[in-house]
């Protein structure tokens, strides 16, 4: 009988675990050294604190399309505004744009819809705190300062890289001035070249300039060879780690690429769960590393699993994972986008029927 209890309190503990959106592990090899003990996370429940009801009528997001996090550890989430009838006869969409402190306060709001790109996708902080955003309906990635002044804007609104300049056109992949549907953004530090995963209309990576210059660009269309990007919209985010390569998540073809900075192809980082329940097409959404020098860990959010998945970046293996189907803290509902503050904490926005964004607290146990 005694037995019998330490086994059923066992069983309680390890689903309270689960339950607040702990880092869930799977056993791995250890190999030339690398650790495979990847940090520890718990949800917050209370963040972010209620928005604002503004003579009786609450604010309600929609569904983020991106998150970024400035030089003070605020997040900003770019918002859709696309309510329904589940939000109430008295609900009004949000600014497009939000910024909570890390206590989850909102403390500024901002943005014009009719300028803003259309279909809010993707956003990011360079070091200077000038945020960039995207738009997958839309064909500009727009510069802005930290408070909403436009600065800077690549491609022209309503006009795409197409055979007769609509969204519905023939994908051209090539112009030096127009995008296609972007869906994510990357700043170089060290001379400001702007990188944008083109994605959901062209099939390419663009870098710019710090001045909107054209200067390169690589991906040579909708296939699976490495180079390449998958259909349904990829690739789907850019990213830049510490050692100067270009991270991109290829998301129909579960993989993260990784190319230098010039375009060159290097490896293919494949997005493979150990279970049989998440092999779902949709396992590299975007991605975000862990704030240790060596960026050991990536955080992948699978939206077709309802998951982010702790990877080990230099071995390319999955080592555990946060959350699952749900609404609950600590679950999602098409975890679209990850960004890491400067304390290692994790934020995890949902779109789609998620329409939100949870911060996951960093346990301390990331490597240094």
């Amino acid at each position: 009988m005694l037995k019998l209890k330490y086994v059923y309190a066992a069983a309680i503990l390890a689903a309270l675990v689960f339950a607040l959106g702990i880092w869930n592990p799977f056993p791995a090899k250890a190999d030339r050294g690398v650790s495979l003990v990847p940090p520890k996370f718990k949800v917050d429940p209370f963040w972010p604190k209620p928005l604002p009801a503004p003579g009786g009528h609450q604010w309600v997001t929609g569904e983020p399309g991106g998150s970024c996090v400035d030089s003070r550890d605020h997040i900003f989430t770019v918002n859709r505004g696309n309510l329904t009838a589940n939000d109430g006869t008295t609900s009004v969409a949000s600014p497009p744009v939000l910024e909570y402190d890390p206590e989850g306060n909102l403390v500024n709001s901002w943005g014009d819809r009719t300028i803003l790109p259309d279909g809010l996708h993707g956003c990011f902080f360079d070091q200077q705190d000038n945020i960039y955003i995207a738009g997958n309906a839309d064909a500009i990635v727009q510069k802005y300062t930290h408070d909403g002044t436009l600065l800077l804007q690549i491609g022209t609104k309503g006009l795409f890289d197409t055979s007769d300049g609509t969204a519905t056109g023939t994908p051209l992949n090539s112009s030096h001035t127009l995008l296609h549907r972007p869906a994510d953004i990357a700043v170089d530090p060290e001379n400001g070249d702007i990188y944008i995963a083109d994605g959901y209309g062209n099939f390419r990576v663009v870098v710019f300039d710090k001045n909107g210059n054209f200067l390169r660009q690589w991906g040579s269309g909708p296939g699976t060879d490495p180079g390449q990007f998958g259909t349904s919209g990829h690739p789907h985010c850019v990213v830049l780690g510490k050692e100067g390569l270009v991270y991109t998540c290829d998301r129909a073809n579960h993989r993260i690429e990784v190319f230098d900075k010039q375009g060159t192809w290097l490896r293919d980082i494949r997005v493979d769960p150990p279970s049989p329940l998440d092999q779902s097409t949709l396992r590299a959404c975007d991605i975000d590393f862990s704030i240790d020098k060596n960026q050991t860990w990536i955080y992948d959010t699978d939206l077709g699993s309802d998951k982010v998945w702790i990877m080990n970046r230099s071995l390319g293996t999955i080592v555990g994972s946060l959350g699952r189907a749900g609404q609950m803290a600590g679950e999602f509902i098409f975890p679209h986008t990850a960004t890491v503050d400067s304390k290692g904490n994790l934020y995890v926005a949902e779109t789609v029927n998620g329409r939100r964004i949870q911060k996951f607290v960093n346990l301390g146990h990331s490597p240094e």
